[in-house]
């Protein structure tokens, strides 16, 4: 089984849920000569083992139905309060289905229509539908004015999708849309040039980067950097709490020993990049973690193995052009990183490219292309949802460690 998300935004930028996009296997479009219906219940039946929550944590789980599945009973495994049904596209909506969401919704369930086309079949359901959602790519925003305004006085919820620039966001926003969908927040916005700086020499950050990369490192040193700031001391013990590890420490050097040179690097960087992203949509943070963790852990699954630390450092700094609003290049000048780190986000020449393209194909759900990158470093796709569930919940125990 194979799955990944995408957020979902409300006009504030918080997440209101995620997309899910999945597959069976992954190297057939066509589910391997079986149904969607038997590969979209493979998934759901996963999903419902696992515990959905997993994947989305405490918000709403945008999934895409056909017709069968839509009349099967497999969707009840999933709480009304999580699921939100996507009806296809190209489903042909008829009476029995009709009576379907109806029975569906008194349960409690929401409906969205994908890919919205204001045609004969559509029309029928729209009584019925909570979300509308408009794929602004294939219906220009300019295009759909007229509908937006009908489906909002019809008080439905509008739903942008493929929303690529922060202008199309802000243009959606003014046409009234709710909520939103696409990789605009993964993009800087430069217009205006910057004054800040992502790393001053004489930030604390700084200091135990270059403390820590030292051969003859001292923990007396990095502890007392760390010991004058209350709040990185106080965030620094509960991540080592969220490890869940049985030790009591008695001071800031006796947690540093207990994690030891490449984890403090890590989580000086980390704390570097949840300072910087201040007054940002909090999934570029918690993406940027995700990443992190799931980079390091297919490197140690395959040829990467030796080089694991490095290629999760270089995903953490992934969106950080769009995290500080500068180009690439200059955010990662400010930056203590290696020029391995370096080629591979500005010129994608590095060595550990093919790692950064199988994520960036798992996070657009493009299946055939993951395996094609995970062959290519020597690894084992069925191993990509275990680790990207981890990776989901290790974001969300470090996000977490902020408040």
């Amino acid at each position: 089984m194979y799955i990944a998300r995408q957020p979902i935004f409300s006009k504030n930028l918080n997440i209101y849920g995620y997309e899910l996009l999945f597959r069976e296997e992954a190297y057939s479009k066509e589910f391997n000569n079986t149904s969607a219906k038997t590969a979209t219940a493979s998934v759901i039946g996963g999903l419902f083992e696992q515990g959905i929550e997993k994947v989305v944590e405490s918000v709403k789980a945008f999934v895409n139905f056909d017709y069968d599945f839509i009349m099967s009973d497999m969707i009840e495994l999933i709480s009304p309060d999580t699921l939100v049904i996507e009806i296809l596209e190209t489903v042909k909506i008829d009476d029995v289905l009709l009576d379907r969401i109806r029975e569906l919704q008194r349960k409690g369930y929401k409906f969205a229509l994908d890919d919205f086309v204001n045609d004969m079949y559509s029309a029928k359901a729209l009584p019925m539908i909570d979300i509308i959602k408009y794929d602004v790519i294939l219906t220009p925003l300019d295009s759909i004015r007229d509908d937006v305004r009908k489906a909002i006085a019809s008080r439905k919820i509008v739903l942008a999708e493929k929303i690529e620039t922060e202008e199309a966001f802000i243009k959606a926003k003014e046409m009234g849309f709710q909520l939103f969908q696409g990789y605009f927040f993964c993009k800087p916005n430069v217009v205006i040039p910057r004054t800040k700086r992502v790393v001053s020499s004489s930030s604390a950050y700084a200091r135990i980067l270059n403390e820590v990369r030292k051969k003859d490192y001292s923990y007396d040193d990095i502890a007392q950097i760390i010991s004058i700031d209350v709040k990185m001391s106080y965030q620094l013990l509960k991540i080592l709490n969220n490890k869940r590890t049985k030790n009591n420490f008695s001071s800031i050097k006796d947690a540093l020993v207990r994690m030891g040179g490449k984890e403090i690097e890590r989580w000086a960087c980390v704390f570097m990049l949840q300072d910087i992203s201040t007054g940002k949509p909090d999934e570029l943070l918690r993406l940027s973690l995700v990443r992190s963790k799931f980079s390091e852990l297919i490197a140690k699954g395959s040829a990467f193995h030796k080089n694991a630390d490095e290629i999760s450092l270089l995903c953490l700094f992934s969106l950080i052009d769009a995290i500080v609003d500068e180009p690439m290049e200059q955010a990662l000048s400010e930056l203590p990183v290696t020029k391995e780190i370096v080629d591979t986000l500005l010129y994608g020449t590095g060595s550990y490219e093919p790692v950064c393209r199988l994520i960036h194909s798992y996070e657009a759900g493009d299946w055939e292309q993951v395996c094609t990158y995970a062959e290519n470093i020597k690894m084992e796709p069925e191993e990509l949802i275990e680790s990207y569930l981890i990776s989901i919940d290790w974001a969300k125990n470090v996000m977490n460690s902020y408040t």
